[in-house]
């Protein structure tokens, strides 16, 4: 399996964006009711906002490719099996605060047809390296509670929950009643 960072080029981010990021969403979206793409989904109309994401020096992306026919290709053309990715962002602690400088883990995607085989904690594993190269001693991530093998997967590398992010649609919050 080969690790490839995705850099911020139009080329190799609808590529990524065609083979994983869009059949992520969508399987997400078959589990967790607000995680579903729009039915007029249009990547292109999605594509600047992660090209320019992926532009910051903060955030890295990086997609598991198998059976690459030339490891050296351009993510954009090269001939081989989108297998999974994960996206990390850094977060730096503010001087005010006593926590540590984290990596947040995003999206983070592995092919049904690859689970069970160790990919998830080979992206895992290269989230952890640009944590340590970056000084970052912690590792954060939001699972959807609907998702219930993401988070057996995250307590199982040990992950604790630390807060909780609720929501309410604004015309059924409960104000004074």
């Amino acid at each position: 399996m080969q690790m490839r960072r995705v850099r911020a080029t139009e080329a190799a981010v609808r590529r990524y964006m065609e083979e994983l990021w869009v059949p992520y969403c969508r399987e997400l979206g078959e589990i967790v009711e607000s995680a579903g793409l729009a039915d007029e989904f249009e990547i292109a109309d999605e594509l600047d906002w992660h090209v320019d994401r992926l532009d910051s020096p903060e955030t890295r992306l990086w997609v598991a490719l198998e059976d690459a026919a030339d490891p050296s290709a351009r993510l954009a053309t090269i001939e081989a099996t989108f297998a999974g990715f994960i996206t990390t962002e850094l977060e730096a602690a503010p001087e005010a605060f006593a926590w540590p400088d984290r990596l947040v883990v995003g999206d983070f995607y592995v092919r049904e047809s690859y689970r069970g085989d160790g990919l998830a904690d080979e992206l895992i594993a290269r989230a952890v390296q640009f944590a340590r190269e970056e000084g970052c001693s912690e590792l954060a991530l939001d699972a959807d509670v609907d998702n219930e093998r993401a988070v057996a997967y995250y307590e199982k590398l040990g992950f604790e929950p630390a807060r909780y992010r609720m929501r309410v649609p604004i015309e059924e919050l409960s104000l004074g009643e």
